[in-house]
């Protein structure tokens, strides 16, 4: 009887890890974006003239919104330092990782953004993952930004109108 009841007790247990071990979790919020390099070569006449963000549940956005229209490239990366683009000097940003980004347009001569500065008119106070958001510089038709995150996040970059948009999780 001891070997049927223990062998009962070993089977349930069996059963219950097997079937908990083959339960995924979900993404959060259903993002499925990664944490990859993500560009479009697109060049433009087009003119940077400001830089935004915004808190939604899921994630913290960065907008840069551009004069005219017509398609606009951008290239956005994890990497370990930032550096502005003609100088070489570090873009110094707080939080655990920093994404480097470009945006193909120069920087219109009305934005008072100065290297290794915090943005004009942006405030991250209270935010999920943004921790540090600095202009980097702007050099033949590029501009560069520094942003410092929590952490190495799943993100996305769009596309819409006059604008690019880089989205951030809040976790993975």
């Amino acid at each position: 009887m001891r070997k049927v009841i223990l062998a009962s007790v070993v089977g349930f247990f069996a059963a219950l890890c097997v079937s908990v071990s083959s339960v995924q979790a979900a993404p959060y919020c259903g993002l499925t974006w990664g944490s990859g390099a993500k560009s479009s070569s697109t060049t433009t006449t087009r003119s940077l003239t400001n830089i935004r963000t915004g808190r939604h549940t899921c994630y913290d956005r960065m907008t840069f919104d551009l004069s005219g229209s017509g398609a606009t490239g951008y290239k956005v990366e994890y990497v370990s330092n930032v550096v502005g683009i003609a100088s070489g000097k570090p873009i110094h940003l707080t939080g655990g990782a920093k994404l480097r980004i470009v945006i193909n347009a120069p920087i219109k001569s009305t934005y008072t953004g100065v290297e290794d500065k915090t943005l004009p008119g942006v405030d991250l106070s209270g935010y999920s993952t943004f921790k540090s958001a600095k202009y980097g510089s702007s050099f033949e038709g590029k501009t560069l930004v520094g942003l410092g995150v929590r952490s190495k996040l799943p993100f996305r970059v769009l596309k819409s109108g006059n604008h690019v948009i880089v989205d951030v999780a809040h976790y993975w």
